[in-house]
């Protein structure tokens, strides 16, 4: 594969598109029992349970002196009391009672924001809610589908969301971040496919005849107890906008059809990735792995969130570096190789959706003014 470097198409750190779902937390994390406070797309925000159960997002500051209500306390069937002075708030962000008065002003209101429960996430819609569209939920049905088994956890991860979505859209990184896992060297030696439309980016690769790294060997073991030989390898990147990457991975034993589509001499796992900023230099990582084989085995499903677990954590600490790194030189431009034509569509998508929204893309300092596509986009 030839390699060209061309300058990015957009700032090196994007602000965030707010019409758009957003995961706001997994479900067991917001319960009927307390109030949870998470910063989203740089909204605070107080979430917690209605008696019925029903997931409720508002603004996490009082409209009488912006206290945060995430301190306060439930009451009720639906309401959430601020801390300061004792103002009631229904789940529509309306004031429902005021302490030493019965007249309530009519303007005392905080921000309500539709909210979905699907793939055991709470998705919030921070921008126009008339265009609040459950529809436009990532599809990420292996997080609960009978079919799969797995789990996953929250990374804080201290740097811009697009660093974190660069890092899923191009996998030769893990030839040399994750070396003793999952890394090999025809990672970066095997050819790839890009595709893309309105909202989604594949990047599709196979790895035929190779021998598998630690990690697939080990799973590749769970199923087959004594495999040996060669493989075929295959990660499949869908990325859906906003900030949603689910990586289809697996490896079957080499020969066997899993290119032409018959994996059963082979293990499947999906890679659920859904990022959400908080800041402009912090994000919210949801992930999980998810399986198709061994499926009533908990210890197989420990053991791969604690593997995967290890292998993010080597991801944080680049991308923290990476931050750093940015910030301290704020006038270097981004170049892309061939390997960053997936990356640099996801880009793309999201600076449309913020011209849309009239919103500037560059998150912090000016974007970069050329505006090329890398080579085998």
């Amino acid at each position: 594969m030839t390699v060209a470097a061309t300058r990015t198409t957009t700032a090196k750190l994007l602000s965030h598109p707010l019409n758009a779902w957003y995961v706001a937390g997994w479900d067991h994390e917001i319960t009927a029992r307390g109030i949870l406070a998470r910063t989203v797309a740089g909204r605070p925000l107080a979430l917690y349970r209605t008696e019925d159960g029903r997931a409720t997002a508002l603004a996490d500051a009082c409209w009488h002196r912006l206290a945060p209500l995430s301190q306060g306390k439930l009451v009720g069937r639906d309401g959430i009391q601020c801390p300061y002075h004792g103002l009631v708030y229904n789940s529509a962000g309306r004031c429902m009672s005021m302490p030493a008065q019965e007249t309530l002003n009519p303007s005392a209101t905080v921000a309500s924001y539709p909210v979905v429960e699907r793939h055991r996430y709470v998705w919030v819609w921070l921008g126009d809610p008339t265009l609040a569209d459950p529809a436009l939920v990532p599809d990420m049905h292996q997080m609960d589908s009978p079919e799969w088994a797995g789990d996953g956890e929250t990374i804080h991860a201290p740097c811009n969301y697009q660093l974190v979505l660069d890092n899923l859209m191009d996998l030769t990184h893990e030839e040399f971040v994750h070396s003793s896992s999952i890394g090999q060297e025809e990672l970066s030696e095997s050819e790839f496919e890009t595709t893309h439309d309105g909202s989604t980016v594949t990047v599709t690769r196979w790895m035929r005849n190779i021998d598998a790294p630690p990690f697939w060997l080990k799973n590749m073991r769970d199923r087959f107890p004594g495999f040996e030989g060669k493989v075929d390898r295959w990660q499949i990147i869908h990325y859906t906008f906003p900030s949603t990457i689910c990586i289809d991975v697996g490896v079957a034993a080499a020969g066997t059809g899993a290119p032409e589509g018959d994996r059963s001499q082979g293990v499947n796992g999906y890679v659920m990735n859904t990022i959400t900023p908080e800041t402009e230099r912090s994000s919210h990582y949801f992930w999980a792995f998810m399986r198709n084989y061994r499926l009533e085995s908990q210890l197989i499903t420990t053991q791969l969130r604690d593997g995967v677990h290890g292998v993010f954590g080597e991801d944080e600490a680049m991308l923290q570096a990476q931050q750093a790194a940015i910030d301290a030189n704020p006038d270097h431009e981004f170049y892309n190789l061939n390997i960053d034509a997936g990356g640099m569509w996801v880009r793309r998508l999201l600076e449309r959706a913020l011209e849309a929204e009239g919103r500037p893309a560059a998150a912090a300092a000016a974007a970069d003014s050329a505006r090329s596509v890398p080579a085998g986009a």
